[in-house]
Order: structure tokens, then C-alpha cells, then sequence
């Protein structure tokens, strides 16, 4: 749920090289910084900063961002570039700790709690709504209107805002914000738990108020560290010692109960009640699903048009970043997208609501299209030039258009592999850094797929070669027909586009060879994931009431796979995995059913026979939305 850290924010947002109106040798202030801290409803005190141009001629607009991660502690002498189309228009900029973190009052509880019929209690919500009564009386010279936006929890923040907001709020753009922490943001998929990323972010987040703070691991592969710890149990036993009130409230829910629907805000948002900008990442790490969900939510009722959807090829925030014209060896065709998303979308988004310049936008969608990488302009989405197709799992490995046949006398029709929790297939490559800071997390999602290739508990299907360009635009979705010798059980489906075996020339004199390193830093063969997704067994049928498997039985298994904007493209290959564990990103199942995995033993965990079926009565697929 994070983007960076405002730990940082001086080094990483206000430190970054200058703007072309400010000398590189210049260490003049380009803003005044006042320091206050805004009252609310309940006596509580936000540590909120103010950045007021010192060059401002006139009333401007305020862009309030709220985060839990620190507020700056000086004036910027440099226009970060990820700022600079937004300073060129003029805005008060406001930053405000949340309650509970550094200097602000209160309790931080990590909590997306919002009771709308409670009058009397403070939440995100009520603490924007009080902070924007206060600012637009408070701070001088502003024109009264007021916009919000952020990233990741700083997304949330601002999505928060829309469910009750002051009449001074006039626009937001929540980016990659979370909605539902159980069904499938940062802390699960499904109800399927992301251990590392659960476990970090939450001492992150809770072990020290005033201060963001990385776990400390003693093994330099954590997914080792991960497996040694085994059963989930043994994080509070051993290191947490029931310290952290968030990872308490995890493993006390394991299922989707009143807490995590209470927790999962967006069921209140039915309406657009603001004009938003959503912004999601097709690559992003974290928050993938949030931002379309509050685009759909937000579309029940958008009388006036001002519900906006826009997502590219990024991991989690690198539309913010001072550049992004690749996400890991994945170029994007010389488009500098963070530049061109700030430059044509964001800042006339705000220029048109909060200066009341320029156009509204005409479209509902626009994407950053990867495969073609071309910018794409949508009336509606889901596009209505586009029509479901099955793509068939067949039992000899191969992936087509057809629907499986009968097998033949004696043949199998379906393949199988032994998952065993004790060897889970790793989600990227060995050694597994911590989550934060740096490391791989960012790109691990477009991370080449052939290091689990000739694993024998991964099955792998191939299509031919296209003979031309295919067109994904929407929702995609997989329906497995599987079983498994347990009584509970993961399956995860992965979705890959597999590069030509010469996509691209060698980088090297062919006398000479590559440099040491060289030849892994090519896209040659590459298997690149388009989607993945996990269902755990036991909430097959019921999120709230989790049950067993039958052993052996062949049962449907629905994983939606996200919205997507990708071209297939001619002479490339489609190719779907399957596998059982994803660790230590998704936790191991037992694949013994028990009441919670959270209280598993590590006799619970047991070896189990998966089988995944093709036949033309159990015909596994993917559904991919096919432009016509």
C-alpha cells in the first residue's frame, strides 16, 4: 500500500533534478512551508504542512494529500518532476500526517473503517472533511476549491473523501487505491493471504509511530526465512509477540466476516460523487484491482460524466516516478508514460476542475496499451468492439481455440502434479529480497517466468505461434475444472506472452560475445505474465464460510484475472501455467482442511495430487475479452 516513503520525500519527490525556470545552482526556497496542526471534529490535532508559492499572484486552488507515511520538513528548493506540470499551473500544496502517525494525535489503527449512519465517529473520512472546512477558512489567498490525490494509501485517503465530501472538494484522482483488504488488495487475493507483504507492511506500519520501519531479517533469502518460520502461528510466537495490532486482526479473521466487510469501504460507494480521476497499473504489485472497483462502484450512478478511468503497463506508482518508458526489460516503445500521463491526463484533469481552465475529458478510459504501446482512447469500458473468447488447457500441454475432444482409448484427459508445501514454488527468482526498501518487488509481476520452468508440481500449456496480432481489451477470467487428494488446496493461473526466440538482434559483436551479464538482459524467449490470480479451495463456494474439499473430485474453480489492455502480437506465443503454491507471497496451504490456516500445525501440511482436466465435459480455459 505504499508508494515510497515520505521519510523520503525530500530525496525522492522535492530533491529531484530541478525544472527549467529554477538554476541547478539555486538553493532558493520555492515555496513558503507553515507547519500547523488542523483540529477535527473530536479535539484530536493533524500535523499538517503547507507549501505556498512564493511566487503566487493570485487565488489558487489547494491539492491536499494525506499519508501516513511523514509530511516534509522544509521547503523545496527544486521542482520534483513528478510535480512539475502541477507547480507550472499554480496550487497551495497541503500535506497532513493521519492520526496516530508522527507528530499527529490520535491512534493510527491502519483501518479503512467508515460508518456513514454514525454521526458521532471519526474515520478518514470525517478527518478530510473537518481538514478541508479548516484549510479553505485558514490558509490565505486560496480560491476555495480544493482537490485531492495520492497514491496507494495516499490513494486510499483521497478515495475515502468520496464517500461523504466537503462542497469545497471539487476533484480527485485516487491512484492505485485499495477497497477491499480481504477480497483482493494488498493483504490478500481472495482470502488467500500475502504473507511477506502482510507481515512486512504491517510492522512497517505499526511498530513505531514515528517512524516507517523495515523488518529486520537475520537470512538473506526470505524465502527461506519464510519457510523456516512455518506455521503462521509462529510470527507472533517468535518475533511479533502480539505487538502489532493489524497483523492481530488478520489472523483473528481469517475469513470474510463483519470485520473485513466492514473494513472494505467501497460496498458504501454507489454513486460519483466527485469528479475522479482513477488511476491503476497493469503490472502494479500492490493495488491492481482497487481503482477498478471504484470506477465501477462510481459508474451506478454518474449522471454528469466525470468518472475517469485511466491504467498502463506500470508497477505500483511508476506513473509518479520522474520516468517510466519500461517496466523491467519491457520497454514501451520510446514513451516516456509517467511524463505523458502527467502532461495530457492529470494535470488538465485538475486545470479543467480546479482553475476552471481547458476541457473536460471526452473519454471515459484512456490506457497505455503494452504489447502495441500505443496510448488508446475509450468511450466506455469495457469497449464495445470486444467479444469473450475461450482459450482451451489441453491434455497433451498445448493451448488453443478448440475445444477439447474426447480422449482416446486409454488416454488421460487431464494432466496432474504433487504440490508439496515443504518445496513451494517460489513467486520470483531466489534469493527473495525483503519487500521494502528496493530490492525486486517492484517488477517481479513482469519478471520472466522460465525460472519455474521444468519444475515438476508447475504445468504448462503452449499455444502455436499467432499468425496475427490478438487483442485483449477487459475483463479476463480462467475457469479450471480441477481436483485435488486433499481437502483443500491453491491453484494459481498465469497468463504469459511468450516472445519469438529472436524478438530482438543480439546487443553484441558476434566475435566478441556478450559482456558478463548481457545475455539475461534480453527479451529473446522471454515469458512475460499478463495476468495472475489464485483461488484457495476451501472458499470455492463461500468466502464466509469456508469448507472442505472432497478428495479426488473435479470441481469448478472461477479466478478472475483483472482488466487488461495488451496485443498479443503476430508470432508470438500464449502460454498458461498452473501451479499449487506462489510462496512466500501467497502463505503455504496445508491442503489438509482446517477451522483457520492461521492455527495450522505443521503436521496439518501434507503432500497432495492436483489434477487439472480437459475434456469436452471439463474443459478448462481462459476467457479473454477479444477485440472484434
Amino acid at each position: 500500500m505504499r508508494q515510497h516513503l515520505w521519510a523520503a520525500v525530500l530525496a525522492a519527490l522535492w530533491g529531484t533534478p530541478v525544472s527549467a525556470q529554477q538554476p541547478a545552482d539555486s538553493a532558493a526556497p520555492l515555496f513558503k512551508l507553515e507547519e500547523v496542526m488542523v483540529p477535527v471534529r473530536d479535539g484530536v490535532h493533524l500535523q499538517t504542512v503547507i507549501l505556498t508559492p512564493l511566487q503566487q499572484s493570485g487565488p489558487l486552488p489547494i491539492l491536499f494529500t494525506r499519508t501516513p507515511y511523514g509530511v516534509p520538513d522544509k521547503a523545496p528548493t527544486r521542482t520534483p518532476t513528478s510535480y512539475k506540470e502541477l507547480v507550472q499551473d499554480g496550487y497551495i500544496f497541503v500535506f497532513q500526517n493521519l492520526r496516530g502517525r508522527f507528530k499527529s494525535e490520535g491512534v493510527f489503527k491502519l483501518s479503512s473503517w467508515v460508518d456513514l449512519a454514525d454521526s458521532s465517529a471519526t474515520n478518514e473520512t470525517t478527518d478530510a472533511y473537518d481538514s478541508i472546512e479548516w484549510l479553505i477558512k485558514h490558509v490565505p489567498n486560496n480560491n476555495g476549491k480544493v482537490g485531492m490525490y495520492g497514491v496507494s494509501y495516499d490513494g486510499l485517503t483521497t478515495a475515502l473523501a468520496m464517500l461523504k465530501p466537503h462542497p469545497a472538494l471539487k476533484a480527485v484522482s485516487e491512484q492505485a487505491s485499495p477497497v477491499d483488504q480481504w477480497m483482493n488488495d494488498d493483504m490478500h487475493r481472495y482470502g488467500a493471504l500475502r504473507e511477506s507483504y502482510a507481515f512486512e507492511y504491517s510492522v512497517l506500519e505499526q511498530a513505531d509511530k514515528n517512524q516507517n520501519t523495515n523488518f529486520d531479517f537475520d537470512e538473506y533469502d526470505t524465502y527461506e526465512w519464510y519457510l523456516d518460520l512455518g506455521p503462521l502461528s509462529n510470527a507472533n510466537a517468535r518475533y511479533l509477540k502480539n505487538k502489532i495490532p493489524y497483523w492481530n486482526d488478520i489472523v483473528a479473521h481469517p475469513d470474510y466476516d463483519e470485520y473485513w466487510k466492514h473494513e472494505a469501504w467501497i460496498r458504501q460507494l454507489h454513486a460519483t460523487t466527485v469528479p475522479n480521476l482513477n488511476v491503476a497499473g497493469f503490472w502494479d504489485q500492490e493495488d491492481p484491482w482497487g481503482p477498478w472497483q471504484i470506477f465501477r462502484h462510481a459508474e451506478e450512478h454518474d449522471p454528469d460524466h466525470t468518472n475517469f478511468m485511466v491504467a498502463g503497463p506500470w508497477f505500483h506508482g511508476e506513473w509518479q516516478h520522474s520516468k517510466a518508458d519500461s517496466i523491467g526489460l519491457i520497454s514501451f516503445g520510446g514513451h516516456d508514460t509517467a511524463r505523458e500521463f502527467r502532461e495530457q491526463i492529470q494535470a488538465p484533469f485538475f486545470r479543467y476542475y480546479l482553475h476552471g481552465q481547458g476541457d473536460k475529458p471526452a473519454w471515459q478510459a484512456r490506457t497505455f496499451q503494452s504489447g502495441s504501446n500505443t496510448w488508446k482512447t475509450y468511450d466506455a469500458w469495457p469497449p464495445k468492439n470486444t467479444a469473450s473468447r475461450k482459450l482451451y488447457l489441453q491434455s497433451d500441454g498445448s493451448l488453443s481455440f478448440d475445444a477439447p475432444a474426447a480422449a482416446s482409448a486409454g488416454g488421460r484427459d487431464y494432466r496432474e502434479y504433487i504440490s508439496d508445501p515443504a518445496n513451494p514454488v517460489p513467486y520470483r527468482e531466489r534469493p527473495i529480497s525483503p519487500t521494502y526498501p528496493g530490492g525486486d518487488w517492484r517488477t517481479w509481476e513482469v519478471a520472466d517466468q522460465r525460472f519455474v520452468d521444468g519444475r515438476p508440481d508447475v504445468l504448462t500449456y503452449v499455444s502455436k505461434p499467432l499468425e496475427q496480432d490478438l487483442t485483449v481489451t477487459g475483463e479476463l477470467a480462467a475457469y479450471l475444472y480441477a481436483s485435488t487428494s486433499g481437502t483443500d488446496g491453491d491453484f494459481i493461473v498465469k497468463l504469459i506472452d511468450v516472445y519469438p526466440e529472436k524478438a530482438q538482434p543480439v546487443a553484441w559483436d558476434k566475435d566478441e560475445g556478450p559482456k558478463p551479464g548481457q545475455y539475461e538482459e534480453s527479451v529473446n524467449g522471454y515469458e512475460l505474465p499478463i495476468a495472475m490470480e489464485v483461488r484457495r479451495g476451501r472458499y470455492n463456494v463461500s468466502f464466509e464460510h469456508p469448507r472442505p474439499l472432497k478428495a479426488n473430485a473435479p470441481v469448478r474453480w472461477e479466478i478472475p484475472l483483472r482488466d487488461h489492455d495488451h496485443v498479443f502480437l503476430k508470432g508470438h506465443r500464449l502460454m498458461v501455467q498452473v501451479q499449487s503454491t506462489w510462496f512466500p507471497i501467497i502463505d503455504r496451504n496445508p491442503q489438509k482442511f482446517v477451522p483457520s490456516i492461521y492455527k495450522a500445525k505443521a503436521s496439518d501440511y501434507v503432500k497432495a495430487t492436483q489434477r487439472i482436466y480437459s475434456s469436452p465435459a471439463l474443459p478448462s480455459q481462459v476467457v479473454l475479452s477479444v477485440v472484434r
